[in-house]
């Protein structure tokens, strides 16, 4: 041990300093354990305080005590409780005493008090009684009073009613019954003298306006009878037939009146005042309409409109030879008379107006027209010479002349109606079909009676499904026409016309279905006839164009699903599913005939390892040349034929399926896309039908990758044709005679990549392939026939390495001018190397001439270093 420095601790205190703090810190670190604290019995323990006492929780929290210990603490606690309590009774005694003094001589004032109270108690149970009785009585009279004013409100209510009862008889000239005991009302009349308004009506010929203010008055006696039927009133009921009478009478002469007015305005029949106020005919009809309305008779006003108007032209117009019979042209009503009060000699001299309705093409009219504006797919049934098209001329015209104002005075009848504000009388009343409030006048008469009438008499022309062609033709010419009468319709009615029973089966007439299936028949089976051979007959007949009639069979098929001459909206998802079948057939077929050009591949006749895919597996016994086959010239010719036959067959195929893709992907984006139906998620919808037409071109061009590699198969077998020639290298130059300087490569070199050439030239066959897969295609030959040059040039070294080493073993003879061969197999194997070297560095120039980088490929660098050293002998 070192001595200790000067003036260091000998008796190391630092060090047991610092263990002495080490044990302390790790005494702190260690968990305390303290011992239980004494904590008295007190008034603030939980456990005495509780409103139930545990004694088995009193106990486990006294744990630590010994039973003798707690019962002295309780004695404790108990004499500390007697104590507090005793102090607590002294503190308080003095006034326990005086309680007692305090209440001594209040029992005689108690007495005092209760003496009058007995009499006050008779008094107030009197006088509660009194008043209860005086309560009763009020009550009684209230109640009386109550029942009186209904009574008397009743009586109002029948005294309203009787006197509109009356009212409307004279009003309406109903003869009242006989009653002449019968004492006069006396009252307030709820209208003027009925017999003077009559006759001043009457005098005024305003009988629109009369029949709305007996229209009005009648809706209040609804009103006023239904409220005393509430009551189980019996006058009600006896006056019920005179109201059913008057009812009968209102709407008979509403319904007289109102015909009057439609053929007066319609067909300028009437009496001779009506038609003199003719400029007035469009207010009275509209004041008909709103009495229509008030009274909800919307359904009668539609059977007269039906009756007077529309079954007399169905009559006339539609019948089961109208489409062979000309079709005579409408006049046109006045749209003005000169002679009325309405025309101002202050305004220009009437012109004469154009008619729109004659067989002539239509012009712009100098005056503004009575309806509607006309329909803009009129122009395209005037445009047409089918007498179906003609037909709907006449009836659109027809409703365009006689039918456009009287919906356009219902529409407004009907939108003032909406509002609330006036009362809606009993549906029980009137016996008229209540499908629905409003008029619904096209879908109700126009529609109802047009659609009828041609499924009628017409059904077996317009809907004959046996031949397409027309068929197509009309249902058009229909839809025209339907869409013509959507447009003259007022807006709300459109809807109520698709929804009519009369449209849903006259849709059914149409057997869509039916249709299709003959279409699909014609498109199919004619496709079929184009596929019945499998077999790909080529055309190439310019880039633009489909390489196979086939697939020009396919394109025409799917392209007539989509039509102006086959295709019906209705029909969108079934010529839909058509056009995915039609893909997938043509990838079917196209997949069956490849199949069959496959099973008719005629294998290559000669053998050896230039034959191989891959290269030949290294062997150690050399191969003697006359095992080396030579292919016959004609054997030759025919399998090159064949090879151009095949490879003309799948560029074929390939440009086919590149071209349907594309052209129909254009087809998509120009109209299919159009055509299908679409729901309120528009791009959902959308993006669905796209992702299943690219899932089925996505399986049609899956074929390329099978078609294109037996085409690599092809001209890999060609251009390793010329390989065939490398073994006869040595043995030229071992006879050669002339030992001339090498400087060009073999003539062979020049065949290996020149199939390929050929093919994709500017005439060949492969030109019009896509960029993509020519240079792959180029690549994939490549790679082939090098590996299939690496091979053969390793079996044609093993050979000469053979002879060398036979060479080389080969005991020397006995010569006077010694051993001449060394020097001369030195120069030659020297020669062979240096040609194998040109032929390599010619083989690469080639591929760079076809676009292949070669600089920084494996395997030619590994063929380049195997020509490098052909003439080295590996040693085993």
């Amino acid at each position: 041990m070192n001595d200790a420095e000067p003036g260091s601790d000998p008796f190391q205190l630092e060090r047991l300093a610092e263990e002495l703090a080490t044990r302390e810190r790790a005494h702190d670190d260690e968990p305390s354990h303290d011992l239980p604290v004494f904590v008295p019995l007190s008034h603030s323990n939980p456990y005495l305080t509780a409103d139930t006492f545990d004694i088995e929780q009193f106990l486990l929290s006294r744990s630590h005590t010994s039973l003798q210990d707690l019962r002295s603490e309780l004695r404790d606690y108990l004499s500390t409780l007697k104590e507090e309590l005793v102090k607590l009774i002294n503190d308080d005694y003095e006034a326990f005493i005086s309680l007692s003094t305090d209440l001594r001589g209040e029992g005689l004032r108690l007495g005092k008090l209760k003496a009058p109270l007995s009499g006050l108690r008779t008094e107030i149970l009197a006088s509660k009684s009194e008043l209860q009785l005086t309560q009763a009585a009020i009550q009684q009279k209230l109640e009386t009073r109550a029942v009186l004013r209904e009574e008397k409100a009743l009586l109002h209510l029948l005294l309203k009613i009787s006197e509109s009862v009356t009212r409307l008889e004279g009003l309406l000239v109903i003869s009242s019954p006989s009653n002449d005991d019968a004492e006069p009302i006396n009252g307030p009349s709820l209208l003027s003298s009925p017999s003077a308004d009559s006759q001043e009506d009457k005098a005024r010929g305003n009988q629109a306006k009369h029949l709305s203010r007996v229209a009005a008055e009648y809706t209040q006696l609804l009103y006023h009878a239904a409220k005393a039927r509430d009551d189980n009133c019996a006058f009600v009921d006896e006056m019920q037939w005179r109201i059913d009478r008057i009812q009968s009478t209102l709407s008979s002469d509403l319904d007289h009146h109102f015909s009057t007015l439609l053929q007066a305005l319609t067909e300028g029949k009437g009496d001779r005042k009506t038609l003199d106020a003719k400029d007035k005919l469009p207010i009275d009809l509209t004041e008909c309409m709103h009495t229509y309305d008030m009274l909800g008779l919307w359904r009668d006003a539609e059977d007269i409109i039906r009756r007077d108007i529309i079954r007399r032209f169905v009559k006339k117009t539609i019948y089961s030879g109208a489409l062979n019979a000309p079709q005579s042209p409408l006049v046109p009503h006045t749209p003005f008379n000169p002679t009325s009060a309405g025309f101002s000699a202050s305004l220009h001299p009437p012109k004469t107006p154009y008619t729109p309705f004659t067989a002539f093409p239509l012009k712009q009219s100098p005056l503004p027209s009575a309806g509607k504006r006309q329909s803009p797919y009129m122009s395209v049934l005037e445009e047409s010479d089918e007498p179906l098209a003609k037909l709907y001329c006449q009836i659109l015209r027809f409703v365009e002349r006689d039918l456009c104002k009287i919906m356009d005075i219902a529409e407004k009848v009907s939108i003032k109606s909406l509002p609330g504000g006036r009362l809606t009388p009993l549906l029980s009343t009137f016996p008229a079909e209540r499908d629905g409030k409003g008029f619904e006048i096209m879908a109700n008469v126009v529609w109802d009676e047009f659609a009828r009438a041609i499924m009628d008499e017409l059904g077996s022309v317009v809907f004959s499904v046996g031949k397409p062609n027309v068929f197509r033709k009309n249902y058009d010419i229909t839809q025209t026409f339907i869409r013509s009468l959507e447009y003259l319709a007022p807006d709300h009615s459109v809807e109520s016309m698709r929804t009519h029973p009369t449209f849903n089966a006259f849709e059914r007439r149409w057997q869509l279905p039916v249709y299709f299936q003959m279409r699909w028949k014609e498109i199919v089976s004619r496709l079929e006839d184009a596929l019945s051979v499998l077999k790909i007959e080529p055309k190439l007949n310019g880039s633009d164009s489909f390489a196979t009639s086939q697939a020009d069979a396919v394109w025409v098929a799917i392209t007539a699903c989509w039509s102006s001459e086959i295709f019906i909206p209705e029909l969108s998802h079934r010529f839909w599913r058509l056009t995915l079948q039609l893909i997938s057939r043509f990838k079917t077929w196209l997949k069956d005939s490849l199949s069959t050009l496959e099973r008719k591949h005629i294998a290559p006749s000669s053998g050896g390892p230039i034959r191989s895919s891959t290269p030949t597996p290294r062997s150690s016994t050399p191969i003697p040349r006359s095992a080396t086959p030579v292919p016959q010239p004609e054997a030759a010719a025919e399998s090159v034929a064949a090879d151009d036959t095949h490879l003309l067959h799948y560029t074929a195929a390939i440009l086919d399926v590149n071209m349907m893709q594309k052209s129909v992907l254009e087809l998509w984006n120009e109209q299919i896309s159009r055509m299908l139906p679409r729901a309120e998620t528009v791009d959902s919808d959308a993006s669905d039908y796209e992702v299943v037409l690219q899932r089925s071109l996505s399986n049609l061009s899956s074929l390329i990758p099978s078609i294109d590699k037996w085409m690599v198969t092809i001209l890999s077998r060609r251009c390793s044709d010329a390989l065939h020639n490398l073994r006869g290298i040595p043995t030229q130059f071992r006879g050669e005679r002339d030992k001339r300087p090498l400087t060009k490569s073999s003539k062979f070199v020049a065949e290996l990549l020149g199939p390929v050439k050929s093919f994709f030239s500017g005439n060949g066959t492969g030109a019009s392939l896509p960029t993509e897969l020519r240079e792959s295609i180029t690549r994939r030959v490549f790679d082939t026939v090098l590996q299939r040059y690496f091979a053969n040039l390793v079996e044609l070294k093993k050979i000469e390495d053979a002879l060398r080493r036979l060479k080389k073993n080969k005991k020397p003879t006995f010569s006077l001018f010694g051993n001449a061969n060394a020097g001369k197999d030195d120069e030659d194997d020297e020669r062979i190397k240096t040609q194998m070297r040109l032929d390599v560095e010619a083989f690469g120039k080639g591929a760079v001439a076809l676009g292949i980088s070669v600089e920084e490929d494996e395997s030619f660098r590994a063929l380049c270093d195997l020509a490098d050293n052909f003439d080295q002998l590996e040693t085993t």
